[in-house]
Parts: structure tokens; sequence; C-alpha cells
């Protein structure tokens, strides 16, 4: 549905109108459904136990169980320990870990009985979970997630933890759930440390969470509210943070000599509405363009044509563009994603073909398709797995120079470019779909120009469409890093290129190019660069 393909009805067109006009997407994962005061002012801990949500406070050190509709407090049971912090309930007893003495409390919910004790190996004890037989700490201070022996607190794994401050956990039956107050997010994350989700919480400093069986509840520490979220819903992506710009792109090529340059082709690409930008009226362009054309992969071309370029004489064109820009994250559920059957035979047959960049029965790319992928089926988990394989077999080096797929690997370093050449060729000898889309890009200022640009790459996932993946912006150690590189697409971005590679046009380029037939000698200098200006006021 998401696809900008040609082939598509009206009603793809008249949903991204609305992508584009919307500041906020209702009705996605982690929106609230309701809420509920807490029961005490400094919540800690939360847990579900089938009728009851239960909450732990730091400063009255007590657990409350209170009715989920009306907030009702049914029970209150003394903390085992002076600084409650993480809930858990296992079917029977309910679980709390305590920050000051690193202990694990088992308590019988009805009399508040302490049954069993276990040392909890975290040094800065938060969150905690049960899967149904372990339980799940995450360490706020190390930055770390624990599955523990219920018996003795063994600790039977660990991986890293999304970010760097860990405050809840919870367990929905798959994936476990986690929270954290230094980017104030939620995370759906497999129980091998692979973070799928990125929600936004509801305030800014989530604590504790719970899963009662359909919804996720977290609790915020500064808004004293416990909040019901989905997990899950018909919408998939959400659009905030919108910026208003003037972005001009200007390219100009100055004659050194000692000769004349005969002809002189220039080709910018012409950016088109999509679902991180909309187009404020006509473009402007100085000098106007000789004629317009368009390329094999649909890409639309401002070309300019001038002939005999004298010595020490240059030629400047530029393309003026008003956009609004938007911040879009999707999200992706693996078990909703269909097979490689679902994909049209349409964008088969143009995104899976190879390319000299590419060369995707060479036996370098073959024996790393194998080694990524290997008998997986499922889209977007061979997508993660490319994606994987990537990040960590290649290391961003702005060096020049944009070799094929195989040399990148070889070498193990290389631009955004390279690794967007990579991951194609990776994604298309496995049989997914995937193409690049180039962009200049604002810096941090309001006013500010770029001349190093980006590019990164797009994969076809049913039903959901095209998928933004930049696996040279994911290359990173941290896991919510990697996460964000993933279905997720800034406001910072102008796209001006969708390509597939060896353009007619611009080659293996994006953004512009230069092309040009000289007498003899010519030295000849490109420059492109970008100019961006925030603008105040919606225009």
């Amino acid at each position: 549905m998401l696809s900008t393909e040609p082939t598509g009805g009206t009603m793809r067109y008249l949903l991204l109108s609305m992508f584009l006009v919307a500041t906020t997407i209702v009705a996605v994962p982690g929106d609230v459904e309701y809420k509920l005061p807490t029961p005490g002012p400094c919540p800690t801990g939360l847990a579900f136990d089938g009728k009851y949500l239960w909450v732990a406070d730091r400063k009255t050190d007590t657990l409350y169980a209170i009715d989920p509709v009306t907030g009702e407090i049914n029970k209150v049971i003394p903390s085992p320990g002076y600084w409650p912090m993480g809930l858990a309930f296992d079917g029977k007893y309910l679980w709390n870990v305590d920050l000051d003495n690193r202990l694990i409390y088992k308590i019988e919910p009805n009399s508040g009985t302490i049954e069993d004790i276990i040392y909890c190996p975290c040094v800065y004890p938060q969150g905690l979970t049960y899967d149904g037989t372990y339980l799940w700490v995450s360490d706020s201070k190390t930055d770390m997630i624990y599955k523990l022996d219920t018996k003795d607190g063994t600790v039977l794994t660990s991986f890293v933890a999304p970010a760097s401050a860990s405050t809840g956990l919870a367990f929905d039956g798959k994936y476990l759930w986690v929270s954290d107050h230094g980017k104030d997010e939620i995370y759906m994350v497999t129980k091998d440390g692979e973070v799928l989700l990125i929600i936004a919480s509801p305030f800014h400093y989530p604590y504790g969470m719970a899963f009662d069986g359909k919804y996720i509840w977290s609790v915020d520490y500064a808004a004293d509210t416990i909040y019901r979220m989905r997990i899950a819903d018909d919408e998939y992506y959400s659009v905030s943070d919108v910026k208003y710009a003037t972005v001009e792109y200007t390219q100009e090529l100055r004659n050194y000599g000692p000769d004349m340059v005969m002809q002189l082709d220039f080709y910018l690409a012409i950016p088109e509405n999509r679902m991180n930008q909309k187009l404020l009226g006509e473009l402007e362009f100085n000098p106007y363009p000789t004629d317009f054309v368009t390329d094999k992969w649909g890409q639309r071309f401002a070309h300019y044509r001038f002939t005999n370029v004298k010595v020490a004489h240059s030629i400047k064109v530029s393309m003026k563009v008003r956009v609004k820009t938007c911040d879009v994250r999707y999200y992706i559920l693996p078990d909703r994603v269909g097979s490689l059957r679902d994909i049209p035979r349409e964008i088969k047959r143009k995104w899976l073909v190879d390319g000299s960049k590419y060369q995707i029965h060479n036996p370098i790319i073959q024996k790393a398709v194998k080694e990524a992928v290997g008998d997986e089926r499922n889209p977007y988990w061979m997508m993660r797995k490319i994606f994987k394989y990537v990040v960590d077999h290649v290391d961003y080096e702005l060096a020049g120079g944009w070799e094929p797929a195989p040399v990148v690997l070889q070498r193990g370093k290389g631009s955004c470019s390279e690794y967007s050449f990579v991951f194609i060729a990776l994604c298309r000898a496995a049989g997914l779909p995937a193409r690049y889309v180039g962009a200049v890009t604002r810096r941090e200022e309001d006013s500010s120009w770029d001349r190093v640009f980006h590019r990164w790459t797009e994969v076809y996932i049913p039903p959901y469409g095209w998928i933004p993946v930049d696996p040279s912006g994911g290359d990173t150690p941290s896991p919510r890093g990697q996460a964000n590189a993933i279905g997720h697409i800034r406001n910072c971005y102008l796209i001006t290129t969708v390509g597939g590679g060896d353009s007619e046009y611009l080659g293996w380029s994006y953004n512009s190019t230069a092309k040009l037939k000289s007498y003899g000698k010519c030295e000849v200098e490109l420059e492109k660069v970008a100019e961006w200006e925030l603008l105040k006021l919606q225009p």
C-alpha cells in the first residue's frame, strides 16, 4: 500500500496526501488508550496479575493492587525492602526487585508473605518481568538486561539494553518491552536483544511496565500516571516534527582550460512528494532547463545543455524548492509481514536486477548472502539479518570513489553509497527487492549548507511497501541506534533521487551530475551545494 509504483490506485494517493498533511497519525503503536493516577507519589514498578495492576512506590515503600478500570485500590502490602523497583507476576507469586540491597523478593500477594529471596546480579536494578519460565531484570548502570533462573538468580543469558537508562520491563508472550528514561522511549525487543519498535513514551519519565494480554501499560515517575497503550493497529507509521524550509541546490562547472568545453550537459534530479516531504508550490529553476527527461527507474531530471564553454568561464544552474519535511517512523511487526510470494511481480522485475556495482552472482556476494540469511524466508528478518551482516563487516570511511559491493566487502570499509551497494546486492541476491534514495541534508542550524549529501536504501516488505533502511547510519553498537536506522526518516532530508543504479542520465550518482565533451585538454572543477533555510512560519 505504501509503494510509489505507478500501478497504485486512488486510495494510495489519498493516503499519501493524508500522511503529508497530518502532523500526528492516530491509532499507532504506543498511542495512549486510557490513563489512571498512581496510588503513590513515586511509582517505580508495575505488573498485572490477571485482574489487578500492581504498582510499586519508592517513597511509601508500598505495593498497591489497583483496579485497571477505575484505579481503585484493592490491596496494600508493604514492600519487602526500602527501595522497591520493578515488579513481575508469575501466575501465582509477585516478584519485586529492591535497588538498595539488590535482592529480588518472591511474595505471596494475598498475605504479603515473603516466600523466597534471590540475589540480583545487577549494579542498579530497575525493571523486572517474567516470561513464563524466567525472570528478566534491567540494569541501568551497566546498560544490560539479564535473564535469571527463578530458583537462585543464576544469570542464564544477557544482552545490551536498547539505550542507556532502562527503567521498566514487560513481556507480551513473545517479545520484551523496555522503557528507557534517558531517551523517554519504549522499545519492543526480541529475547536476543534486537529492537523491533521504537515508541515515544507517554511522558518524560517512564518506569515500570506491564502487559495485560492485549495492551502494554507504562507508569511514569514524573507524571504519577499509569498509561494503557496500543501495541498494534491498522496504521503502521507516524508523522511528526514538521519543518518548513527553502532548499536551493546549485551545480557549477568551472573551466580552467587550456581548451574549450565543446558540450556540457547538466542533470538535476527533481524531488517529488513522498512520505517524508511535500513540495510547496512550483520548483524554481535558474536558468530554465533545456528540457526534462526521465530515466529507466522513473526518476525525472531537469536537463541543461551548454556549448562552447570557454577557458576561465563557468556555468551555474540552480533549483529552488520550498518543502515541508516530516519525521516518519514505521512500525513493522514481523508476524504481520507477508512472504516473498506476496511481492508484486512488477516490483521484482524492476528491482531485483543486477548491476555493475552489485555483482549479485559474484562468489563473494553469494557466500555473504548465505551466511547472512541462512534459511530465513520472512522478508523482514531477511532484511534485518542482511543489515546486521553489513554493519558487522563494513566500517564507515569517506575515502572517495564508489567501489562495487564485492570489493567493499573484502576491504571492510566504505562510504554511505558503498554501504548501500553492499546492502542492495545482498538483498537482491536473496530475492528481496531493494533500491537506493539520495538526498541533500539539513545540518543542525536553521540555515546551513550541505556538500557531502547522503544515500541510503529502501527495501520492499509486504504488505508495508518500501521501507527505508540506512546501513551506514545504523552502524553503531547501540541496539536502539541500529533499529532507528530501519523504518525511520528524519525531517532533515530532502530526497531528490530514487534509483537502482546505472541511470542513463545520472549513472551511479545521485542529486545531480555533469557530462562534457571537450576540444583537447580541459581542467574542470564541479561544485555541488545545497543551501537550507528553515522558515519560521508555515508558508
